[in-house]
């Protein structure tokens, strides 16, 4: 029983907390500006349905993270029926544009300005520069015709390293957490990150390594999976170094590179090696990272910081 005042039996009131002023209060959620260009996630490799599966979680982790974001995949070697090409994407999201315009003037909307600026942000799906990868989006964008920009690829990050850190785990190859001082009878006591993309990848792949043997506390080298004799020749590096049982982490997200030549690469080196890093929420997360750094609406670096 209560009275008009508040409960009959003394009981405490429950009442809403104001909201704080100032700089304490949460900040308002980001959403994507209205009219903003469409982030394309430019997709290499084969297309199949296990790669596109891959982007379309990679996609919506991203919308996640932006509601209203206009998110679409386009693939590099497409075949504009399934698995739509680049170029197709980047011209229909413009003839869209064109579209929702027209028909805002027909429809006698008062103030309206002529759609000008990039139809399109397109990000690549990779942990590192590949430049032939590259150069065959950049064509790819210039025969669409289309205003659109292209990004640069997701790493280095600190964010990777922690991808990176999470699939060894997944696969018995790493303390799953270095706060925990409990022992994996199966941890890789040194590591070598793969990739695509010749010496320049290796290059930005290091990078990233130097993080994840902060984290592990084991040495960690980067070798090309593209280049005949470079992760054998690094897994006798980190041998006479003195590790004993290696571990390959692949630096790549996963349509980039034929399986079979991972697991051919881990036979010769004879190590163990880690899934790829697929569409941990991380690479969503720095997908639309670059989006939003090329619009210019937040940070470029998104929960870490950035790698100097």
């Amino acid at each position: 029983m209560s009275s008009p005042t508040g409960p009959v039996s003394g009981l405490p009131v429950r009442m809403p907390r104001p909201r704080q002023p100032g700089r304490h209060r949460r900040p308002e959620p980001l959403v994507a500006p209205e009219g903003a260009p469409a982030l394309v996630l430019a997709v290499p490799g084969v297309p199949s349905t296990a790669t596109r599966s891959l982007a379309e979680e990679v996609v919506s982790i991203a919308r996640s993270e932006l509601p209203g974001l206009d998110a679409r995949i386009g693939y590099l070697d497409g075949d504009d029926s399934e698995f739509p090409t680049l170029r197709a994407v980047l011209a229909r999201t413009a003839e869209e544009r064109a579209v929702r315009y027209e028909q805002a003037v027909a429809a006698g909307a008062e103030g309206l300005k002529e759609p000008d600026g990039p139809v399109a942000v397109v990000v690549p799906l990779l942990a590192g520069p590949d430049s032939a990868l590259l150069r065959r989006l950049r064509q790819a964008v210039m025969d669409s015709r289309v205003a659109a920009e292209l990004t640069d690829v997701l790493g280095p990050h600190p964010l990777l390293a922690e991808a990176l850190h999470v699939r060894l785990s997944e696969a018995g190859l790493a303390r799953a957490d270095r706060a925990r001082l409990f022992t994996v009878a199966t941890a890789a006591d040194g590591i070598i990150l793969a990739s695509v993309g010749g010496e320049e990848a290796v290059q930005a792949a290091g990078i990233t390594g130097m993080l994840l043997a902060a984290r592990l506390a084991v040495p960690v080298m980067a070798a090309a999976l593209d280049q005949d004799g470079s992760i054998s020749s690094v897994a006798e590096q980190l041998r006479s170094a003195g590790s004993q049982q290696l571990a390959l982490a692949p630096y790549l997200i996963g349509p980039e590179i034929d399986a079979g030549l991972l697991a051919a690469a881990a036979e010769e080196a004879g190590c163990a090696t880690a899934e790829a890093l697929g569409a941990y929420p991380a690479i969503g997360k720095l997908a639309l990272a670059k989006y939003t750094t090329a619009l210019g609406i937040a940070p470029q670096q998104p929960q870490g910081a950035p790698v100097r």
